[in-house]
This record gives structure tokens, C-alpha cells and sequence, in this order.
């Protein structure tokens, strides 16, 4: 099977052609750097994102907060990291850049385990 994307590791923008069987990557085509290879690999074997989103405030003069990750997640652990996320309530204020909560599960993804803040 081939999948087409656009490739987001450099200003380029390489069109990416990627071959894959079995859910392993077999060989990409069009990327102008090796950067394209390294990403078209993780995309399609072990897609992560970093999750950004709000959580709610209490006490405070605003709503909600915003907030992320500090680090990418596995995409397939993304609804249940938002389960997760949604059960915090901010009551004090916060600073740029504070973690809220360390390492508040163990998210798997194939057969891998990753702890995310």
C-alpha cells in the first residue's frame, strides 16, 4: 500500500510517497532530506502528537487554562490522555511552563510503554 503526506520536519514541505506493508515502512519517495525518511517512518510505525488543550479554573479570574503536554504521546492514546486531562481543576495560580501534573499515566501503544508528564 502507498500513502502520500506532506512532510513537516523542515520549511520544505517535501511531498512524501510511502511505501508500506504490514504496517513497516518499506521505502519513501520525494523526501529532499534525510529528515523526510525519519519522519515519514515514525508517522506511519508510531504516530505521536502533542496534545494541546484546556483545563477548567476555579477561583480564578479566568475559565479555563491553557495547557499541553510536554512531550509527544502516542496518537492512539490521545481520547484517553483527554479523559485524563479533563479530570483537572486548577484552583491556584500558574506560571508559564509549569507542569501540572507528573507523569499522570503510563500510555501503551503497541508494544511499547511511554510515561508522559
Amino acid at each position: 500500500m502507498k500513502k502520500n503526506f506532506t512532510c513537516i520536519e523542515c520549511p520544505k514541505g517535501c511531498q512524501l510517497t510511502v511505501r508500506v506493508e504490514n504496517e513497516i515502512v518499506r521505502e519513501v519517495l520525494g523526501n529532499q532530506c534525510p529528515k523526510g525518511e525519519v519522519y515519514a517512518k515514525q508517522e506511519i510505525e508510531h504516530p505521536l502528537r502533542t496534545l494541546t488543550t484546556t483545563v477548567a479554573a476555579q477561583q480564578l479570574t479566568v475559565a479555563m487554562i491553557p495547557v499541553r503536554t510536554t512531550g509527544p504521546i502516542p496518537k492512539p492514546a490521545l481520547r484517553e490522555a483527554m479523559q485524563l486531562i479533563k479530570q483537572i481543576v486548577i484552583t491556584q495560580p500558574v506560571k508559564a511552563n509549569q507542569v501540572l501534573r507528573k507523569k499522570f499515566h503510563v500510555f501503551q501503544c503497541r508494544s511499547h510503554r511511554h510515561a508522559y508528564h
